[in-house]
């Protein structure tokens, strides 16, 4: 409940600079347009967090833009804001969109870096935080995507789990509608470095 009342106060600081370009500038080094990446792992500022410290958009390591945001609601909840979607009542989830080059960073790579940066076992919670806007799901935007999420989902499994009898419980759903979160969201803990972190976003193995 701490967890929870902790984040729902907006701090507005900005200790630290964005570091997302504008959409604009966003190229691959081939000049293609960039792909898509879905991923939903618990609350969203740790989720971006950790992909972002490992994948500095500075340091040209695939990753070319973020944001996190709300999808895999119901049809008829549009553009649902924060506190709708703490309620449980929209189907949200608190999700991260990353833009990335295939070229650097291929997407079963960010797959395999999703499962390593959260607790896919537990369904509907990370840490304290507890609902189905925390779930765990990979939202694939092409057939292919798909198809590599859940073959890395299956050798994630036999690696790291099966051993330890425990069961991914992950989603991996058809992306849909995508609702960008409020802008104090975006980046938060960049710009409040002390500010409310979910213990399960490190790196587990």
């Amino acid at each position: 409940m701490l967890a929870r009342l902790q984040r729902l106060i907006p701090l507005l600081s900005s200790a630290h600079p964005l570091q997302n370009v504008p959409n604009a500038a966003l190229h691959t080094m081939s000049g293609t347009a960039p792909e898509i990446a879905t991923f939903a792992a618990g609350c969203f500022w740790g989720v971006e967090h950790i992909f972002l410290k490992h994948y500095p958009i500075a340091q040209n390591k695939g990753i070319l833009k973020t944001a996190v945001g709300y999808t895999g609601g119901k049809p008829d909840a549009a553009d649902p804001t924060y506190r709708q979607v703490c309620t449980g009542t929209t189907d949200h989830a608190e999700a991260l969109r990353i833009e990335f080059d295939p070229s650097v960073v291929k997407y079963d790579e960010l797959v395999e870096f999703f499962y390593r940066t959260h607790d896919p076992t537990t369904r509907n919670s990370q840490g304290a935080d507890v609902g189905t806007q925390y779930r765990s799901a990979i939202f694939y935007n092409t057939p292919e995507q798909k198809e590599i999420a859940e073959r890395v989902t299956a050798e994630v499994q036999k690696k790291h789990f099966d051993p330890k009898g425990e069961k991914i419980v992950t989603e991996i759903v058809e992306a849909g509608p995508w609702w960008n979160a409020e802008d104090y969201h975006q980046e938060y803990l960049h710009k409040n470095p002390s500010g409310y972190q979910c213990p399960t976003h490190r790196l587990h193995w």
